[in-house]
């Protein structure tokens, strides 16, 4: 079928006229550790919607599991989620080989491209605002909760299709774009790696305290006067002119993520006097998902924390870089888990959080390894910088290329 918007030469197509077959996956109790090299596994679905694939993360399944007929992951499947939330419902991952003794889960679909469209294309155009549009249309379930998306609903997307040659001409740009993307966040990984490397020179592992270190715990490091408090326990409805709301999914790598903050009413937010932000505190997520740390700054002084999220404000003789890595360690994280409330989801009261033992250096060594962190955070800031500068392109580049602009 024609379109006349497109450029000339190409069309549309529906994806079910694109596909050879789409195969669902199996839903069977998994155990408890990798598959290795010999066992059958399950790719998980954080696999697809994360767009690689890692086999060495999904579960093995049971020797006796009967896996006659059952979908394998192949070099050149696409792999779609057809159950997750809103936002990752019909994510797409492009096999790049074979994993004969892994089975999908009933969460994930495979679809088979035919002899009409690059495999790569496809993978591409699928993930474009367009057709995630016509996704979340279809979609049942509400946003923010488990939502589905039915065979027929993929077989009956709508996407431009250009000419084969063109189709791998625009895969190749973007692939390129993309890998460039990639080494990016790659070498942003590598710093993060770096910091707890740094850490655990300077002062060993903190579950063993190879320096008798001094320890203490968390709630004696607080500032004379202050108390590691929640924040909001019910913030209203939004309010346009309101105080920002910091909640836990704005707690995103290392930083308090502004562009999505909630308001709340000035008359809400004044009973919460206790919780409001100064711009030097740690702030660690206790709902849901739990021991998220990261450091408030003056961008966000003034705002005030939703229930979900713990604001600590430390000492002088306690280094608030040092500490805040402390706890994001295993070793804490671990302890932070093993005290885990769970009600409606899991939970982290203030008294655990209170009763962290931390490990004390001298404070000297605590500011030299800020000074460290500091020198890594630049780093990792002119990476940032970078990687949105590739972000908006690559943006550009698929706009113009699904539009036959390139």
């Amino acid at each position: 079928m024609k379109d006349q918007t497109l450029r000339k030469g190409w069309q549309t197509a529906t994806v079910g006229e694109l596909l050879s077959s789409i195969e669902a996956g199996v839903s069977p109790v998994a155990l408890d550790h990798p598959a290795g090299p010999n066992e059958l596994g399950v790719l998980k679905i954080s696999a697809v919607t994360r767009g690689e694939l890692r086999p060495s993360e999904n579960k093995a399944l049971p020797a006796d599991f009967n896996a006659a007929g059952v979908a394998r992951v192949c070099r050149g499947d696409l792999l779609m989620s057809r159950a997750n939330t809103s936002q990752l419902v019909g994510a797409v991952a492009l096999c790049e080989r074979s994993y004969p003794n892994l089975l999908l889960s009933d969460k994930i679909l495979r679809l088979a491209p035919n002899e009409k469209v690059f495999a790569g294309y496809l993978a591409r155009v699928l993930r474009t605002a367009s057709v995630r549009g016509q996704i979340e249309a279809h979609a049942t379930g509400t946003s923010g909760s488990m939502c589905n998306i039915s065979q027929s609903t993929i077989r009956g997307l709508v996407i431009p299709l250009p000419p084969l040659p063109e189709q791998q001409r625009i895969a190749r740009i973007l692939d390129a774009a993309e890998t460039l993307r990639a080494k990016r966040r790659a070498t942003l990984a590598e710093l993060d790696g770096l910091t707890h490397a740094i850490f655990i020179e300077m002062f060993g592992e903190p579950g063993t305290n190879p320096n008798g270190f001094p320890t203490k715990p968390l709630a004696d490091l607080i500032r004379a006067g202050d108390t590691i408090n929640y924040g909001v326990v019910q913030p209203g409805d939004e309010s346009e002119d309101g105080i920002p709301l910091v909640r836990v999914g704005d707690l995103l790598d290392g930083r308090v993520r502004l562009s999505s903050l909630k308001r709340i009413s000035p008359e809400i937010e004044a009973a919460y006097r206790r919780s409001r932000l100064r711009g030097d505190e740690i702030l660690v997520s206790c709902v849901g998902s739990i021991g998220v740390v990261v450091m408030a700054d003056a961008s966000v002084k003034g705002f005030n924390i939703a229930r979900a999220v713990a604001r600590i404000r430390l000492a002088d003789n306690v280094d608030r870089t040092f500490c805040a890595e402390y706890l994001k360690t295993d070793f804490v994280q671990r302890y932070f888990t093993v005290e885990l409330r769970t009600v409606s989801q899991p939970t982290l009261n203030i008294k655990q959080i209170a009763e962290t033992k931390v490990v004390l250096p001298p404070l000297a060594l605590q500011q030299t390894f800020a000074s460290r962190i500091a020198a890594v955070e630049r780093l990792k800031s002119a990476l940032r910088a970078s990687l949105a500068e590739l972000d908006a392109l690559f943006a550009a580049l698929q706009h113009r290329a699904f539009r036959g602009e390139l």
